[in-house]
């Protein structure tokens, strides 16, 4: 048999259809590959705050069985400065049981709170606050450097840091 002889032609034909077969049956992989890398450093430092709530001055006396010379009282309020009271005055009797109850309350009006490197040195004079001092960042520091390393020194008070490395990778 030669190599144009009709078997060889036969042969040749069915080796290549055999191909052509095999490489229309094999699909193209398609695949999409997402790859995200990410870091990140926070750092906080708590700030000072102060909340006052005024309950108001208040006088009140009460008395039995006794002569008021004087009646006592409140008298203004002005900014940074005491309430101007004044004490009832009384005579007791001679003899007999008598009764006396003067009570008062001042809630002065402050000249306010001064922050000073995240400590509150002045508080309000109310009759109700709450303060919080803040935070000192001290040698608060964060770093991150080409290889996603990452470098936290520690803060004073009242401070945070957070170091974060996310490595995500999708397939479809």
């Amino acid at each position: 048999m030669g190599i144009n002889s009709p078997a060889s032609q036969n042969e040749r034909m069915k080796k290549a259809l055999v191909l052509l077969s095999m490489l229309a049956m094999a699909a193209p992989a398609h695949a999409d590959i997402t790859h995200k890398i990410s870091s990140s450093v926070q750092l906080t430092v708590d700030a000072s705050a102060s909340q006052a709530t005024r309950l108001g001055s208040t006088y009140s006396v009460s008395g039995s069985n006794l002569t008021v010379t004087t009646p006592g009282g409140l008298g203004t309020l002005s900014s940074g400065s005491a309430v101007d009271y004044t004490a009832t005055s009384y005579t007791a009797p001679s003899t007999g049981t008598y009764s006396f109850s003067e009570s008062f309350i001042e809630d002065a009006i402050p000249t306010g709170t001064t922050v000073s490197s995240g400590v509150v040195g002045t508080l309000p004079a109310f009759g109700s606050v709450t303060t919080t001092a803040g935070g000192v960042a001290g040698a608060l520091a964060g770093t991150i450097d080409s290889t996603h390393t990452i470098g936290l020194t520690a803060g004073g008070s009242g401070t945070s840091a957070t170091g974060q490395f996310v490595s995500e990778i999708t397939v479809k």
